[in-house]
């Protein structure tokens, strides 16, 4: 049996246990502490947090996300990492209100309830929880999905409000090659059983937060913004919201009706889309869009972004421009939130 060791967390007073072959943040969940993360692969820095004292190793990881200055210097990604003594570790990004009380780390079993197209690369599958049958989550979160008759899995967000307790809904890009959304071509069908585990992710609506939101997404980031769309909904938010999605052409379009429905619940919502390559048949569809980027559609159209809060969710290179515009407005750090879809986890 491996070592255990104790981790003390500053500035907020928390002590864990961890053995020797499990990560700390992995340990953290198995104790319901919900740390800040995001890719959990040693790709996106979220879980960046600095050694003060104790020894740490790290499995393989991304010198983009931590560099070799950084970790002379004592920084470490705590999904990486193991301990090898009694540590205490300065958490450098966390939510003091999430920290204990997040959704606890469940595994469910679920069944496939259904699988419709809605784009020729974009699927959504619902899911029905069945051992439990019931799975608590928070609205923006991710999942990992078991790869049938493997220990692999992928990772993909919820698009679903824990109100929808009959089921749970994931918006899956296709890849070619890829290990699970190639099952959705026949490979898995209605009936068929899926492993679940999560919640995971730090992209959730802050509580008692009052800011305008702009609300930033391409692809199958539309998960995870249509999760908090449906959310803003259900609560009867009054804030100002603005959705912005960047596609190629209107055949990649999808979910629309749904989100007109939700806005005319909203009491200052308004959904554009940003074409990047052509719009012709745009205006059969009933849709405020504009052609271009959608990070510079958003530019032009919110000169007070730094007056907002900003999610973002979508491939990389959408986001980190997203990211950049958010710098470049004078956006603070802690009014943008954003899932970056970076990893092979991600089915890519």
């Amino acid at each position: 049996m491996a070592d255990k060791h104790r981790i003390s967390f500053e500035p907020v007073d928390i002590e864990m246990e961890v053995g020797e072959d499990e990560k700390i943040l992995d340990a953290a969940f198995r104790q319901g502490i919900h740390l800040m993360h995001g890719c959990r692969e040693g790709q996106c820095s979220a879980c960046k947090s600095y050694v003060l004292d104790g020894e740490i190793q790290m499995e393989r990881y991304s010198t983009f996300a931590c560099n070799d200055a950084e970790v002379e210097e004592g920084f470490v990604l705590l999904c990486r990492a193991h301990a090898f003594s009694d540590c205490t570790i300065e958490l450098l990004n966390f939510d003091e209100d999430e920290l204990l009380n997040s959704a606890p780390l469940q595994e469910i079993r679920t069944e496939v309830a259904e699988i419709v197209p809605h784009t020729h690369d974009i699927v959504g599958l619902k899911l029905k929880p069945v051992d439990p049958p019931a799975y608590e989550f928070k609205p923006g979160q991710y999942a990992d999905l078991t790869i049938p008759g493997t220990d692999e899995h992928r990772s993909f967000s919820m698009a679903t409000t824990p109100s929808t307790s009959d089921h749970i809904e994931f918006v899956i890009k296709k890849y070619p090659g890829g290990v699970f959304s190639s099952l959705l071509d026949g490979g898995i069908a209605v009936g068929d059983t899926i492993e679940l585990k999560g919640p995971y992710g730090n992209f959730t609506l802050k509580s008692g937060h009052v800011l305008p939101l702009v609300l930033m997404a391409g692809g199958a980031g539309m998960a995870p913004v249509l999760g908090l769309l449906r959310h803003l909904s259900e609560t009867g938010d009054t804030r100002r919201i603005r959705f912005y999605y960047g596609a190629r052409t209107p055949a990649d379009l999808f979910y629309l009706d749904e989100i007109r429905a939700l806005g005319e619940r909203l009491a200052d919502f308004e959904f554009v889309v940003a074409l990047s390559e052509s719009d012709a048949g745009i205006e059969d569809l009933d849709v405020t869009a504009e052609q271009g980027m959608v990070t510079d559609v958003a530019e032009a159209r919110e000169p007070e972004l730094h007056r907002t809060e900003v999610y973002l969710c979508g491939p990389p290179p959408m986001v980190d421009a997203a990211l950049e515009l958010a710098a470049r407005q004078g956006v603070p750090d802690d009014q943008v939130f954003y899932d970056k879809f970076t990893t092979s986890v991600r089915d890519e």
